[in-house]
Parts: C-alpha cells; structure tokens; sequence
C-alpha cells in the first residue's frame, strides 16, 4: 500500500477555499483519514511532515496531498464543487497529434494546460510524488502510465507525438548536463537503463516534440531538461500522459488535472488527434469524464449494511462522497467523480456509503449462533510432529512451495523418472516459480546450500504442503502434508537419521518397518522406503553425492521424508 509524505501547513491551505490556513489538529487529521482509508505513520512537529499509509489501491486519486484534502473538504462541504474544465464544449486551440505507427509501441496519450498557479515548493513536491506514485504503482512502473509536467510557456503547439529512429533524435536529459541521443538514454541515463526493458525490441522509439521541433520527452523514459524541467515559481504548466491503456492516461491526467485546479489553476483542455479512431473517437479532448451513472437499489444498500437507510440519507452520504447522484423509487443513480474509476460492482456504492456515513454510526449486532472451531486432523498431527522434532535438536524452516524444476527434479537426479513428475504452473511469469513442490528434500537441501558458514552440525526440518500429480483425482492432483528432515556434518550417517525417524514415529504411535529401494538421490544400498501397515509413507536415506555437488554442499547429508497425511488416514 502507498505510503505518502505531506506537509500539514499545505494540506490546511487545500482544505479551506479561501486559504485562510486555519490550523487542524493531529487528532482530528486521523479522524479525517478514516475517510481515505488513511493511518497516520510519522508526525514530525519541526518541519510539519506527516507520513500517512494509504489502504485503498483501488483509489489512485488519494495518493497525493490534494486528493486527501479533496476527500475531506467535500464531507466538510456537502458536496463536489464541479470542475468547469469538463463542462466546455467549444474547441480548444492547444493540440496533440499523434502520427501513425504507435498503436504497436505505446499508442495513448492525454494532456492538459494550467496556468495561473504559482508553483510552491511544497506544491513541487506533491507534483513529483504524485507523478511517481502514479507511475510506479497505478502505472505499473511506467509500462501502463507515466507522466510528464512541463514549462507551458517553452512550447509551440501543436505538439506531435511520433515514432523515430534511437539515433535520429537527441536533447539534454533530466539530471544530465550532455545531449544524448534516445539510444544513449537507453545505454546510460539511470532511468533508461531502470525503464528501457519497456521499449525492447523496438526499431523505432517515442517522443513528444512540439512546432519548433524542440524535443519534450521520451516517454515513457525521461523529459528534456530544457523543457522538462519545472521549478519553484513557474506558473504555466503542460501535464501529458502516455501509456498502453486509454482509461488509465485519460483518469491519471484527470487527477493531475483536478489536482491543479483545487491549488488555483485554470485548466485548459488539449484536443488529441488520432491517425485512427479509440473508444472514445478520433479527436478526443481532454481531460475528459469517462465516467457512466449506475443503478443501485436501496435495498441492495440496507442488506449489505444490515441497517434500514432511507434515500435521503443514501443519497446525502454518496453526495458527500463526491458521488453525483439522483434518487429514483428504491433506487439510486450514482456517477463517479472524474478522477475515479474504481466502481466495479454494487458493493463499492456500498462501502462508500458506510465510510461516508461513518462505521461508527452503525448500531452493532451480536450473532445470533455460535459455532465452535477447532483444528482439523492433519493440523494437529503437523503441530505433534514439529514438537517431537524440535524436541529431537532440529531447526524448523518454512519455504515457498513454488520453485523451479531445476531444483525440483534435475538437482535431485530424477529426470525421466517416476520420482520427478511434478505439478507445473501454466503461463508462468519467472521460471524460478514455475512447479509445485512434490516432496521437501530440495527445499531443505536448498536452505542447507545456504548455511555452509554456521557450524556443523546442521539438523533441519520442515512440515508442509506437497502437490503430487494424480490423474485420478478432479484437479490432477493432490496437496498433501509432509514432513521433511536432514542432517548435515562430516560424519553424517544412515543410524543417525533412521534413529531419529524411529523415535518420531514411536511418539507418534506408528509400527513400521524398511525395505530397501533404489532411489535416484539417494546412495544405493543406503537408501529405504518406510512402511507403515504395508503402505508406503516416505523414504530414508543418505543422500547421493552428485545430488550434494549439484546444490554445492560440501558434507555428507542424510534425510527422511514422510507423509503426514497418509500416516493420519492410518490411524
């Protein structure tokens, strides 16, 4: 969840229209944050700082301190005061045109004049904040999203957004004194080599240029300094946004616009023309609400909330929410502010609801039956088990169940055997977790590769989930718990493991016995499957040293693996 930092002084000033500065206290400020899903983190009295935790990532207009200030005022107010830049009709002279061939590389792109607000150090601040949260987070590190804030009055419009060749373009880039071209951004700027992977294999890249051919940008890498580059004091600004989705540019402009617009600036459309017409035309303007009314009934509410609420006071609390909205007979019609979109489904009308009405107004209830829980069979096996080897000097370690085959099976010498059939991930997003583990010994040995510096010697053990392919069972497999343990040291022995397999298994009240099995990571001939009621629920035995070289670890290692879920069906 995004966490922000905001001066207290700049949020009193967003909070009162007419910057009287009136002065908030801390406990009332945490109170306020109730509304944005905001936790008051760090106060620092000296300069004013405050660090507030923002719980909703559904919600990137709050990330900012205007966005915070914006959700409170409107409670204080009663209701959204409209922002007349949405309202006009007639054209607007600023242009963006967006040449043919992007629609491949990055095709969107949204923007909007301000003028008339002087930048403050404080509102910079939030400016580059907003900008990086935004970025990284709603816009998935820039691939998505990212953004650009200029000095308006440096640019000649139109403004072209077009595709040309790395070599063929160059300007100074943000933080660097030397012109480079956008290959060498690519090669050298910190935010090329962060964000180039975005623009791979690309023969041609984008850039934003305005009438004089002055360079503005290489989204979504990096503005030009000489452009690109806003200070304390400006007080014309041009903000563009680029990316792969045209609902998320169009609402991350929205915000910065709304943004802007609540510390004074008067914002001007720019009228984007496309070679090809998008959702929502050819000539878009924009900023733009995209947003559509939806029908809720009052009941829908009330079920939800298991408290009677008359229209009036749904309609009062979605209003004071920012909602624009209209009541019908058992209905509502509630349309998003434009700097949101996050209405998915009926019950965030209804969370809305609550939050503006306050959790604290809801009168609590006492469930009328009560149940009472208790941990299932193999849970309370597993905890026994743990006890009994914590008891017997092991050390517990807990591990993913996703790994990679490598570790899985071909460290573990069982490729091409029925020993390496494992539980693969579909449509991965990293090779290192592509497969289910189907027995703990590599996740042990992975952990004891890791603790060749601590003294010997080592006594691991884990109880966890397996996944064990079964074509018999509806999902094609089955998770089963199971119990691994090894022990590393120069001496390490078969006695030594199998005497500790022979206590557990006493404790836990289970007769069993060994039969000799060929096992490819184990030594042959000191390797054995154990049985219990003559079914098998694991193996023991010293492990192969090809297995040892393979995860580089340099003392003998002997280990058992038992099936707790099997051993708890037995009994």
């Amino acid at each position: 969840m995004p966490t922000i930092s905001i001066f207290k002084s700049d949020l009193e000033s967003l909070l009162d229209a007419d910057r009287k500065h009136r002065a908030i206290s801390i406990e009332d400020l945490e109170n306020w944050l109730m509304l944005v899903k905001g936790e008051l983190k760090g106060h620092n009295p000296d300069t004013g700082e405050l660090r507030v935790e923002l719980q909703d990532s559904n919600r990137p207009d709050l990330w900012c301190c205007e966005g915070i200030a914006r959700q409170i005022r409107i409670k204080r107010k009663g209701k959204l005061k409209p922002y007349p830049f949405l309202a006009r009709k007639a054209k607007t002279p600023l242009r963006l045109i967006v040449a043919p061939g992007l629609e491949h590389v990055r095709p969107y792109v949204a923007a909007c004049a301000a003028r008339g607000y002087r930048v403050t150090e404080e509102g910079l601040a939030q400016l580059i904040q907003t900008q990086e949260k935004l970025a990284d987070i709603f816009g998935h590190k820039r691939k998505t999203v990212s953004i650009g804030i200029y000095q308006l009055q440096k640019i000649r419009f139109p403004v072209t957004y077009e595709l040309v060749k790395p070599d063929d373009a160059r300007f100074t880039p943000l933080g660097m004194e030397t012109v480079m071209t956008l290959s060498e951004i690519l090669m050298v700027h910190p935010k090329g080599l962060e964000h180039g992977h975005i623009l791979a294999g690309q023969n041609r890249l984008p850039i934003l240029r305005d009438a004089r051919n002055q360079p503005l940008s290489f989204p979504p890498i990096i503005n030009s300094r000489e452009i690109g580059e806003v200070r304390v004091g400006d007080d014309e600004l041009f903000v563009e946004v680029t990316g792969t989705d045209l609902s998320m540019v169009v609402l991350t402009l929205n915000i910065f616009a709304a943004n802007l617009a609540d510390r004074g600036a008067t914002i001007e459309p720019v009228e984007v023309q496309y070679p090809k017409s998008t959702a929502i035309g050819k000539r878009v303007v924009t900023p733009q609400d995209l947003g559509k009314p939806r029908t809720i009934k009052i009941d829908t509410i009330e079920r939800a909330l298991g408290q009677e609420l008359s229209e009036k006071t749904v309609k009062q609390a979605l209003e004071t929410y920012g909602y624009d909205v209209s009541v019908g007979k058992g209905t509502v019609k509630a349309k998003l502010p434009p700097y949101r979109q996050d209405l998915l489904h009926a019950m965030d009308v209804v969370e809305d609801v609550a939050m503006s009405c306050g959790y604290g107004s809801f009168s609590p209830e006492m469930p009328a039956q009560f149940t009472v829980g208790s941990l299932s069979r193999i849970e309370q096996a597993s905890d026994r088990a743990r006890e009994l080897m914590v008891g017997l000097g092991f050390q517990e370690i807990i591990s993913n169940i996703l790994g990679s085959p490598e570790q899985y099976r071909d460290a573990m010498r069982l490729a091409e055997t029925e020993w390496g059939n494992m539980v693969e991930v579909d449509n991965v997003m990293s090779l290192s977790f592509s497969c289910l583990r189907q027995w703990m010994l590599p996740s042990l040995l992975r952990v004891e590769a890791a603790s060749n510096r601590a003294f010997y010697p080592h006594r691991l053990f884990e109880a966890g989930d397996v996944a064990i392919p079964d074509a018999a069972h509806d999902l094609g497999s089955r998770t089963e718990t199971v119990l691994g343990a090894v022990i590393a040291h120069a001496a390490a022995h078969f006695s030594e493991i199998h005497s500790c397999l022979d206590v557990l298994l006493y404790h836990v009240g289970k007769e069993y016995s060994l039969e000799p099995v060929q096992h490819p990571s184990f030594l042959e001939g000191r390797a054995g499957r154990i049985l219990v009621a003559g079914k098998a629920v694991g193996v023991i035995g010293e492990v192969h040293p090809e297995v040892l070289e393979r995860w580089q670890i340099a003392v003998p290692v002997v280990a058992f693996d038992v099936n707790l879920s099997q051993l708890t069906d037995l009994s």
